[in-house]
């Protein structure tokens, strides 16, 4: 279940974000940075880098895996159906992980993903990682899970996503 949250909008950014009841809809993936970044501030953690989740056939919605706890997620693609593919440094923590599937409270299950990290200052090390989802049916688009993560090189582990 994604977190609640109120809006922010980074300066510059061009957002779509509508509130409806107590949840927050989109209109593209563009949108999951601006809820990440927002989420990431109330935190404390301040997200600054970003990648969206494209499969290697290209395709960009997902159903989605995900242990909160254990800091993994998985992802498998709507259109070719692969096999499901960790993101980040999930695949380390495979063992330890109880994934669920992750569903929208409209009941669908096909997602936009965008990772988006927080580094420790003066460093490329991540601090702290947010697992941003829109979904594809309504678009509410939410934080579904953020974790501690102390990846060396943000680079490398947003190139995983």
């Amino acid at each position: 279940m994604p977190h609640g949250r109120l809006p922010f909008y980074p300066f510059g950014a061009v957002m779509t974000l509508k509130k409806r009841d107590e949840w927050w809809y989109g209109d593209s993936q563009q949108d999951i940075r601006g809820e990440i970044t927002r989420y990431s501030k109330s935190v404390g953690y301040l997200a600054e880098h970003f990648a969206d989740a494209v499969c290697a056939c290209g395709g960009k919605a997902f159903w989605l895996l995900l242990d909160e706890a254990a800091g993994v997620a998985s992802r498998i693609c709507v259109a070719c159906e692969s096999e499901a593919h960790p993101i980040g440094d999930s695949e380390d923590f495979m063992d330890e992980a109880d994934e669920e599937e992750c569903v929208c409270p409209c009941g669908e299950d096909v997602f936009e993903v965008t990772v988006g990290v927080s580094l420790y200052d003066g460093s490329e090390d991540v601090r702290w990682l947010y697992f941003g989802c829109r979904c594809v049916a309504c678009g509410l688009t939410a934080v579904y899970g953020d974790w501690k993560n102390e990846y060396i090189g943000y680079r490398e582990l947003l190139k995983r996503v």
